[in-house]
């Protein structure tokens, strides 16, 4: 990186960067009460609250939000006539799933070969320490050129909405002349990307009834319908023999047309076994941003130690279902459902109930503001030209900050890159992408001023 001022402060404070990073991963805050206390979310909310009181914010408030859970506000004053950019992150994470298969304790940032691990080091509470480096640099480096509002999300993985429904009922609260979403990431390691288009989300839960109760699989097996058995006849319905989605009335998608991404790369990336074959049809850019993609995140039935010979009464599964954008969610949630009573064999009832929804997303990549950020990318990654990514996880917030702000430029970058596993087992940080996006974001800032 080459030498400057707001470089040289982002360096020296990426020790402090570790230990508060070290600090935020400590809470368990996942926002599922039935299985995290609420105390682990409602203390990172605090520590959240208290880091940006300290660095002079005023209206710090904690949200209590429609879905039961906090967002945090905070408001930082620029110069007079100064724009407002409104800089988001979540502070909210996945489970940690298997812990036992975490080579460290997932709520223990822990170095290791050059990168910090810890659930949510990456998506997304680096986001909220990648935004306050990026402040506190221009503080030491006379002044932040804008009003800044920061606004930091409880419950952003569990899609239950309680934000966007928030700001709703306070459209004055957010407002903005550019958004910054903290929330996703670059293409790879060390080349700089801003993520142009997100696919929409729906989570269903589905649930099969056959029989009063299970019976024993030796006298009725055979002519008594398998509740488990129905359940996956409608799972495999969802997918076409080479894997691809099929949701009876789905639109066709539209080919990806931007940054592409190489078969074996992706392979790489997402640690695909010898021999085993990527699903779907089209480029992997097509497969991952551009096409509709079922995923089955869960199946309530008799775990394989302990099971008895019995034929199921009940069986149910969690259905996510991401979609491109010109697709609306809403619609492919009616159609997803239309599709599973369709394919549901033998008559059983099947009952369909929504977990969580949001809207795909497109920006507007022509606007000013991307080219100041490719210009402030450029400084913080020398030698390399920004590139436009698509992403094929969910963001929901954007199509509601983008509705209720249609004038405002949504940016969105990240620490989120391929070797970050967010989401998985050993989820890690780049520290040097933690660094770099922090002078990225800073020198953005003040082109954005300027401009």
């Amino acid at each position: 990186m080459s030498s400057n001022p707001l470089a040289e402060t982002v360096a020296a404070l990426m020790p402090r960067a570790r230990a508060e990073l070290t600090e935020l991963v400590a809470f368990r805050s996942v926002a599922d009460f039935d299985q995290f206390p609420r105390s682990e979310s409602e203390g990172a909310a605090n520590w959240v609250a208290d880091a940006l009181r300290a660095e002079g914010f005023e209206d710090v408030a904690l949200l209590d939000t429609p879905d039961g859970t906090q967002s945090v506000y905070g408001y930082l004053p620029g110069p007079e006539g100064a724009k407002t950019v409104l800089l988001y992150a979540h502070y909210d994470v996945q489970p940690p799933l298997d812990e036992a298969a975490w080579v460290t304790p997932p709520f223990e940032l822990t170095e290791r070969d050059g990168r910090w691990y810890g659930r949510g080091a990456a998506d997304c509470k680096g986001g909220v320490i990648m935004h306050l480096l990026a402040l506190r640099a221009l503080k030491a480096n006379g002044g932040v050129p804008v009003h800044v509002k920061v606004i930091a999300e409880g419950s952003e993985e569990q899609g239950t909405g309680g934000l966007e429904r928030y700001a709703e009922q306070h459209p004055e609260l957010l407002a903005a002349d550019t958004i910054v979403i903290g929330d996703a990431g670059n293409f790879r390691v060390g080349l700089p990307t801003v993520t142009t288009t997100l696919r929409g989300m729906t989570m269903v839960r589905v649930q099969i009834d056959t029989l009063e109760g299970n019976l024993h699989s030796g006298q009725f097996g055979g002519a008594a319908p398998d509740a488990l058995a129905a359940l996956i006849r409608v799972l495999d319905s969802l997918r076409a023999e080479d894997g691809s989605t099929t949701v009876d009335g789905l639109a066709p998608e539209t080919p990806w047309e931007g940054l592409q991404y190489d078969e074996e790369q992706f392979r790489a990336d997402a640690k695909v076994l010898d021999g085993v074959g990527l699903i779907g049809d089209g480029t992997v850019a097509d497969r991952i941003w551009a096409k509709p993609a079922v995923t089955v995140i869960g199946i309530d039935c008799p775990p394989v130690v302990g099971a008895t010979p019995s034929v199921q009464a009940r069986a149910r599964a969690l259905i996510s279902l991401r979609v491109p954008p010109g697709v609306d969610a809403a619609e492919a949630t009616k159609l997803l459902q239309a599709h599973v009573e369709a394919h549901t064999p033998w008559g059983a009832r099947v009952s369909f109930e929504q977990i969580g929804q949001g809207q795909a997303f497109r920006a507007d990549t022509t606007s000013p503001v991307y080219r100041a950020m490719a210009d402030a990318m450029a400084v913080a990654y020398p030698g390399q030209e920004m590139q436009y990514a698509g992403q094929g996880g969910s963001i929901p917030l954007c199509n509601t900050l983008a509705a209720l702000y249609p004038r405002a430029e949504i940016l969105l970058i990240g620490l989120s890159e391929p070797e970050a596993q967010i989401h998985a087992v050993n989820e890690s940080v780049s520290p040097e992408e933690l660094e770099r996006l922090a002078v990225a974001e800073a020198h953005f800032l003040t082109l954005y001023a300027a401009g």
